[in-house]
């Protein structure tokens, strides 16, 4: 039977959710100790003893559903433990095999777990992302994921369990990265009643990206020509100038911004026309992909085409320590974590320009109420991401938000200098920012990347460098109500 809620006021429903997560969180917790039992006592090896070659024969042996220092269990035993939990064989076994890692492999991480101060589910997508590790390189992550896994959000636990399995054996992940590699490809599907067809391909995260930049642009340049069309549809028709070379080359050239356009070289003729749309394609004759005068693809081995590639924006974070060290893991933002080997891939045949590093430390104070670019940057560089509690976006694509409300003035008052700053900025998704702006949260910048959180109902928080913790209420209300120009930093 389910207790009626109905008596429950706002304050007593919000403790009911914190109390129901609890207990959840403990009962999957519990279930995987009684599947990790169940293993436990079928581990001796059927094969031995009297009556060992029938249990051979029969396929009864003991099998390593864990990674690399798990114990063996019986193979027999997974099909009964799966009946009485209602599952899949299949199922059962991916979850026996995640507990057997968090318990053999994972310790600190299981402590956490056992505790219900995070995900069970989280905890097993880090066993199997580390699963192909060696028992002895797989305490790195164990270290890192495990002072964490409580108070970051998934997303920012799962990235850096993604960079520490690659620290931990930088030759295994390049094993691992080139047998993959070689499982690139590119389909083409059948054509449908309506003469469409589907492409699909699984090829580098650079080139990947770098055709999209390339069909974003045809998009914009093409999209005057067809104002019905859909963004999708005319992501489309901008792919298929990619089947073209020699109108896409025209097309480029001809929509260059003038500071990027080269300079004409006065003994050469390029006339390559405008390409006609609307002309059906000449049939029969020679694919219009392979239509180029000889004399053309000579004069275009001389001319430099740098000016015609995407110019794009690489954000990597590099830690110092990993400067010099073959083993080192940068995070390139839109990529996630990689080794520097295949960073340098990633830039190979690129025209490279350093930006300035910026000073983090410095305090930028504006009267405006916009925030400029500069201070956006520095702000993401501070934060992270959305500074939402438990909030799982580190894009750059989100609101500036001023944590104490800027202040417009009214009618013959002029508003309060140095509102917006570094001191007053937090990115905030726009569900966030429209929650944070009209459903009664209240919010303080209290430091560089730390911040004072009270919900409608008093439920307290700070979010800072080391993930989302909970606060009393009653410390977050001294903080949010101090006066303006006074910092306080909460412990």
């Amino acid at each position: 039977m389910f207790d009626d809620l109905s008596d429950l006021d706002t304050t007593g429903l919000l403790a009911r959710s914190s109390e129901t997560v609890q207990a959840r969180r403990l009962a999957e917790v519990d279930d995987l100790e009684v599947l990790a039992q169940w293993a436990a006592v079928h581990t001796n090896d059927p094969t031995q003893g009297p009556d060992g070659h029938i249990a051979r024969r029969v396929g009864n042996v003991l099998v390593q559903v864990g990674g690399d220092g798990t114990p063996g269990v019986q193979d027999f035993c997974l099909g009964e433990i799966a009946l009485a939990r209602g599952t899949g064989v299949m199922a059962s076994r991916h979850a026996l095999a995640d507990v057997l890692d968090l318990q053999h492999r994972l310790p600190l991480t299981w402590a956490v777990t056992r505790r219900g101060e995070c995900e069970a589910w989280v905890a097993r997508r880090v066993a199997r992302l580390s699963r192909h590790l060696p028992v002895d390189n797989v305490s790195l992550v164990d270290s890192a994921v495990s002072r964490m896994i409580a108070t970051e959000a998934t997303g920012r636990v799962l990235t850096v369990a993604e960079a520490k399995v690659i620290e931990a054996d930088p030759e295994l992940h390049d094993e691992r990265c080139e047998a993959e590699r070689q499982r690139r490809y590119l389909g083409l599907g059948r054509t449908d009643e309506y003469g469409l067809r589907t492409l699909i391909a699984r090829l580098e995260a650079g080139d990947a990206v770098a055709v999209d930049a390339t069909i974003h642009r045809v998009g914009e340049i093409i999209a005057p020509r067809h104002p019905d069309a859909s963004p999708d549809e005319l992501r489309a028709l901008a792919f298929g100038w990619l089947a073209r070379p020699a109108e896409l080359l025209a097309l480029l050239v001809e929509h260059l911004t003038p500071e990027a356009e080269p300079e004409p070289d006065p003994d050469l003729d390029l006339d390559l026309g405008e390409p006609d749309l609307d002309e059906p394609d000449p049939e029969p004759g020679p694919s219009r992909a392979l239509a180029f005068p000889a004399d053309l693809l000579d004069a275009l081995r001389e001319i430099d085409l740098t000016p015609l590639a995407p110019k794009v924006v690489l954000h990597v974070h590099l830690h110092e320590a990993a400067l010099g060290n073959t083993g080192g893991v940068a995070r390139v933002e839109g990529f996630g974590p990689v080794t520097l080997s295949r960073l340098a891939d990633l830039l190979r045949g690129c025209v490279v320009k350093v930006q300035p590093v910026k000073d983090l430390s410095d305090r930028v104070r504006y009267t405006a109420y916009e925030h400029p670019e500069s201070l956006r940057d520095q702000v993401h560089l501070v934060t992270g991401g959305d500074y939402w509690p438990w909030a799982t976006s580190t894009s750059r694509t989100v609101d500036l938000d001023h944590p104490t409300p800027y202040d417009h003035g009214d009618e013959g008052r002029e508003p309060p200098p140095d509102q917006t700053g570094s001191h007053n900025s937090g990115p905030l998704g726009r569900r966030h920012h429209r929650w944070k702006t009209h459903a009664g949260y209240r919010s303080r910048q209290c430091g560089e990347g730390r911040y004072v959180w009270l919900t409608p109902h008093g439920l307290g928080f700070l979010v800072d460098h080391t993930g989302t913790h909970r606060i009393h209420p009653e410390k977050a209300r001294i903080i949010l109500d101090a006066p303006l120009g006074v910092d306080i930093y909460p412990a």
